[in-house]
């Protein structure tokens, strides 16, 4: 009986073509080909970040009720068995009507203060350079107080150049105007619809997803997509509590001292606290701006309800609110703000938490993966009993 001949393996075979890692460099060299490829087809582009703009703000509102109401509306449907239809058309009732009353309510208070505060705020900031160079003086502060000096020029100069372009281009161009205004009609009428099946349906989407793969690997991709789902959602959600808890708490404080524009530097506090350990500070200014131009005094009330609300956030609302369900290290947050915000501006430090956490669920899969289907924790000594069991069973008998 004639054997089979093995074929012959070459060098080229075993060291690139059976080495996994190689193989995964050369898949990830294809994509990035590729992608720089099409970059260079802008009439490719165009129409697809046309729609992209087009629908990218009423997805991101809707996407954003969806993780502050699904909760609301899980809950009503398990535990209290009412109808998910009735609870998302209550819910969207009481939304209806808290926006009514904003608009009838608060909003003409806070467009009020805006502009008070904007027609003032070159008195305020000259003030506030004086008495700073009066309560520290010296040369090394002067060169700091002549860098803000420019700075507040430059921010100047940049409003109202745009303002000033915005308008022209406004009074010029009629087809931007009818642009901008269907833009934001489009935004205002299309949310609603995608929050209603967002919330009617959203919580099956990472099941619908998981038919798109292979049946081998829908367990993994379905874990996967809910543990990017669970971080994403406790962060927007945790993240917008605590922004409507400090809000509410400078401005209250801000009222209760005395200082005026209290609701609009309450709701610049609450928005700019999104931003991770930078927001608050970054609030503080115009508030301190605001507090030393009335008095020394009051700019220490300011500064003793800053004190005040940061320690009730850090010790109180944010570990009840946000706990510890990102498990990002203080340095790590830092170093993404700086990057993110680098690459992508406002939008990367806003979304760069969310995004990294996703990220790190899909490396952490795919270390878990590798740990699983490698020899990673063989003689490990801190491994669970089972590893040890399993590591100990292939060492042969006798050894």
């Amino acid at each position: 009986m004639k054997q089979s001949r093995q074929p012959v393996r070459s060098w080229f075979s075993n060291w690139f073509l059976n080495n996994k890692a190689v193989v995964s460099l050369i898949i990830l060299l294809l994509i990035l080909l590729n992608l720089f490829m099409l970059s260079k087809l802008p009439w490719l582009w165009s129409p697809l970040k046309g729609v992209a703009t087009l629908l990218g703000i009423p997805i991101m509102i809707a996407g954003v009720g969806y993780y502050l109401l699904n909760p609301l509306v899980d809950r009503l449907e398990n535990q209290f068995h009412v109808n998910r239809l009735i609870t998302i058309a209550v819910v969207f009732i009481l939304i209806l009507g808290l926006i009514i009353w904003g608009v009838v309510t608060l909003i003409p208070i806070v467009q009020a203060q805006v502009v008070s505060l904007l027609a003032n705020w070159p008195r305020y900031w000259s003030h506030l350079e004086d008495f700073l160079t009066q309560w520290v003086p010296g040369l090394p502060f002067e060169a700091l107080h002549k860098q803000l000096t420019n700075f507040n020029d430059e921010i100047a100069n940049v409003l109202k150049g745009r303002g000033s372009t915005l308008v022209s281009t406004s009074l010029t161009s009629i087809a931007g105007v009818v642009s901008r205004v269907s833009t934001a009609l489009i935004a205002v009428i299309t949310a609603p619809f995608i929050l209603f099946y967002l919330l009617k349906d959203g919580h099956q989407l990472p099941k619908y997803l998981t038919h798109f793969v292979p049946f081998r690997k829908r367990a993994s991709v379905l874990r996967v997509l809910t543990n990017m789902n669970r971080q994403v959602s406790n962060y927007i959600r945790g993240q917008l509590t605590v922004a409507f808890f400090v809000g509410a708490m400078f401005a209250f404080g801000y009222w209760v001292i005395g200082l005026k524009f209290a609701l609009l530097l309450g709701i610049v506090s609450g928005i700019l606290n999104l931003i991770p350990y930078l927001g608050s500070f970054l609030a503080m200014v115009p508030a301190i701006t605001v507090g030393a131009f009335v008095s020394p005094l009051m700019l220490v009330k300011v500064l003793i309800v800053f004190v005040i609300e940061q320690t009730l956030e850090g010790r109180v609302i944010s570990p009840l609110v946000l706990g510890n369900t990102l498990a990002i290290h203080p340095v790590t947050i830092i170093f993404i703000l700086l990057a993110a915000g680098k690459l992508f501006g406002i939008a990367g430090v806003i979304l760069g938490i969310p995004g990294y956490a996703v990220i790190k669920v899909i490396v952490n899969e795919w270390f878990d993966w590798y740990r699983q289907h490698s020899d990673f924790d063989a003689g490990d000594p801190d491994s669970s009993p089972s590893e040890k069991q399993d590591v100990h069973s292939q060492v042969p008998p006798g050894k």
